[in-house]
């Protein structure tokens, strides 16, 4: 049977715990495999670290949803691609189920986008060579757009 000094310790640990998440989370939103990774990393016991964030998201500190609304934004507006945006969110622990309807862009708005990153990066010329569509090709794909929404912005479809 658990002492007293054992359950003041536990609460002890679990109040640290809870105090570096939220430091972790008001730097920035995490998924709940990143927090525990973090804080297991720390040498916190896997159970206590579960029994934290599941509070955490109880009291909606912790919130997934959140967190890919951010991040889908955050990274549109810095130009990259629903590919990519995808590929990082799967990265940090989140289902295709969590991240699919806010990754969904129409093909319309996502060739604006082609556009527009394309403009910052390469200006209004058009390419030069085979070499240089190759690059422009190739940069746009590292962004994270779908290859044939670039080849049809890049008139590639022959």
């Amino acid at each position: 049977m658990p002492s007293e000094t054992d359950a003041a310790h536990g609460h002890a640990i679990s109040a640290e715990i809870k105090s570096r998440a939220v430091k972790l989370l008001t730097t920035r939103e995490h998924s709940r495999q990143e927090l525990a990774r973090k804080l297991c990393a720390r040498g916190y016991p896997t159970d206590d670290v579960d029994a934290v964030l599941d509070a955490l998201e109880r009291d909606e500190l912790l919130s997934e949803e959140r967190l890919v609304e951010t991040y889908v934004n955050e990274r549109l507006d810095k130009g990259f691609g629903p590919l990519r945006i995808q590929a990082e969110l799967r990265d940090k622990g989140l289902s295709d189920t969590q991240i699919g309807p806010h990754v969904a862009i129409d093909d319309d708005d996502c060739l604006q986008r082609i556009a527009s990153i394309h403009a910052k990066r390469f200006g209004d010329s058009g390419p030069r060579d085979h070499k240089d569509l190759a690059k422009r090709a190739r940069f746009l794909e590292y962004r994270g757009f779908p290859s044939h929404l670039i080849a049809r912005y890049l008139d590639m479809d022959d």
